[in-house]
């Protein structure tokens, strides 16, 4: 198997890496999907030992390809974790296959629970709560349970424009998270501006809620991708980072990277270790290999093992 270089990025007179972003990316995230992941041929190649794998439920894809994905990652020593898309899951026997699948075929304890991106759902849920409330999880021995948080809202849930709906499953998350033994975090949408996310994270905290937080980071990629999927996943007022940079014909062409808002959070987690942001989780909007490279090039070459 051919490794990749995990040195720092500091040979050939190139920018050495910032300490700061390196420690912030020490034993982060990345989502995958079975269509992208059969584009690697061996993510030992790309990532650094115990790196977390989402694999994303997208709908209309198989559970048979789910399983088998997380079943791939899980013998190349990887810790996967699949979404479970309330609004695609018809009922709770459906629920109750997924779960023995991905333990029984795959050995898999861990899953995110979200509500999915599908207006209409499918059967009986539409909130990762349902999902939680019938005790599936637990009986199948899934032990870390991770669900959605949203530093800036979410028009599908609160179409208002308000964050009522977001704070109230929020706090009901974070009575869940009180009353049970599982192991739970906040995985977020991306997000492109540092200091609302900053907000966000203090005011959350303030509120009572201290479930970690895994923050949502778009990776490398083209900015015209960039702009599709931000307002396609109904991004925030962050997007207009984006249309900004668009606005610049200097820039237009560049591919953009997440450094900016990553050097911010960094500088504010060293300065604040109790910063409720505890790791990075990328979405590789412009493939797993660019951003797998760029978290090499930028220090995230090591995992560390992770509570939550």
């Amino acid at each position: 198997m051919a490794l990749l270089n995990f040195k720092k990025r500091d040979a050939g007179g190139a920018q050495p890496v910032n300490p700061q972003v390196e420690a912030f990316l020490q034993g982060y995230s990345i989502e995958v999907m079975p269509r992208t992941a059969a584009k690697v041929d061996d993510f030992r190649d790309l990532l650094p030992a115990g790196t977390r794998v989402y694999v994303a439920h997208i709908e209309g894809t198989p559970i048979e390809e789910m399983v088998a994905t997380a079943k791939r990652l899980n013998d190349q020593g990887f810790p996967v974790m699949p979404h479970f898309p309330a609004r695609i899951i018809q009922d709770k026997a459906t629920l109750a296959d997924w779960l023995d699948r991905y333990q029984s075929e795959a050995d898999i304890k861990q899953a995110l629970l979200l509500a999915g991106g599908v207006k209409t759902p499918f059967g009986e849920f539409e909130s990762s709560m349902q999902l939680l409330e019938t005790g599936l999880f637990d009986k199948a021995g899934f032990t870390t349970l991770h669900v959605a948080g949203h530093p800036e809202g979410n028009k599908d849930i609160d179409p208002d424009g308000s964050d009522k709906n977001v704070s109230e499953a929020l706090m009901w998350k974070q009575k869940f998270y009180e009353r049970t033994d599982a192991k739970m975090a906040l995985a977020t949408q991306f997000a492109f501006e540092a200091d609302p996310i900053i907000e966000w994270a203090d005011a959350i905290k303030a509120a009572g809620v201290d479930i970690p937080i895994h923050i949502g980071i778009a990776g490398p990629a083209k900015l015209q991708t960039l702009i599709k999927f931000a307002i396609a996943c109904g991004v925030g007022p962050s997007l207009k980072v984006l249309q900004k940079r668009a606005m610049d014909v200097t820039k237009l062409l560049l591919p953009y990277e997440p450094t900016d808002v990553l050097t911010k959070l960094a500088a504010h987690k060293a300065e604040n270790p109790d910063f409720n942001i505890t790791n990075v989780h990328f979405f590789p909007l412009g493939g797993i290999k660019t951003n797998a490279n760029w978290a090499i090039n930028n220090g995230g070459a090591s995992a560390k093992p992770v509570n939550s």
